[in-house]
């Protein structure tokens, strides 16, 4: 299976001054990661056409899929959606589709339908469209040679239900054709580096079709093994072998062996054990809690 490469270009004035931190890289590439996809660059642009040109120029040569977030409101300084659109050598059109559920979601919020608010329903006629069942903005889906650009709003609550509803599974069907399957262990007591010790023979001896990822957090460390191939059967078997035999070189410091929340953790212990949990916080606004 060749190994699919994808690109992640964020555009906003916005993200390159610090005033907004870009969370949207970060989840998409764990969605992406889920799906055997390899992010290999993320690019930040300002809302210039300059910059978002030379950042296409750039990616488009080098990855597979290109996903794009940020800049497709109604406003003056909302310039990707008009520039894809001549980027890629269309004209704008209204969708009607896109039109009327634009008017409903104005129509349920009770505010007022503007003209302005019509920009939000013209898509180029290149692309296909991708509906946005959180906002006004629908996504866009272009292709090039083969390559997938992908353009979505900047909003991370609106990108993320274009990406799992719309995105996801198209990328599913068009670049996904063997088996990819994750198992996890959660550690905690040893850092990073000392874990990549007692796993180097561990490590070294894996076949090239499974991965072994390192994801540290605070006070814990994330195991993932990655498996790709046409055998879904054998595949699990093999992982399955593998990730036992993990465990058990792991064994003094494994939390868990399936990926789940801190949270999960504790309350499926509490509700094993038959225990309860009382907390008593200061000054912390229920944080821990």
């Amino acid at each position: 299976m060749k190994n699919i490469k994808a690109t992640i270009i964020t555009i906003g004035d916005e993200l390159l001054i610090g005033q907004t931190i870009d969370t949207n890289s970060a989840w998409i590439a764990q969605q992406l990661n889920v799906l055997g996809i390899d992010v290999f660059r993320r690019v930040a642009v300002a809302d210039s056409e300059p910059g978002i040109e030379l950042a296409l120029d750039e990616e488009i040569p080098r990855a597979d899929i290109v996903l794009i977030t940020g800049g497709l409101g109604p406003t003056s300084d909302d310039i990707t959606k008009p520039f894809l659109c001549k980027y890629f050598g269309g004209k704008l059109i209204v969708n009607e589709d896109v039109l009327e559920h634009v008017r409903q979601l104005f129509e349920v919020r009770k505010r007022p339908f503007l003209e302005i608010n019509r920009k939000q329903a013209e898509v180029p006629d290149v692309c296909t469209v991708l509906r946005n069942e959180m906002g006004t903005a629908p996504g866009m889906l272009f292709e090039q040679d083969g390559k997938w650009i992908i353009s979505m709003p900047g909003v991370p609550f609106e990108m993320q239900s274009i990406m799992t509803h719309e995105v996801l599974p198209r990328l599913k069907e068009r670049f996904i054709s063997d088996a990819i399957i994750h198992r996890n262990i959660i550690t905690s007591g040893e850092g990073e580096s000392f874990i990549a010790e007692m796993l180097t023979d561990f490590e070294a001896a894996l076949p090239p079709y499974i991965k072994l990822s390192y994801l540290p957090a605070p006070g814990s460390v994330k195991l993932r093994l990655t498996a790709k191939g046409a055998d879904t059967e054998r595949l699990t078997q093999e992982l399955e072998k593998l990730h036992a035999e993990m465990a058990h070189i792991l064994e003094r410091i494994v939390v868990c062996t399936e990926d789940i929340s801190w949270q999960e953790l504790l309350g499926r212990t509490l509700l094993h054990k038959k225990a309860t949990v009382c907390l008593a916080e200061s000054c912390t606004g229920g944080y821990i809690a």
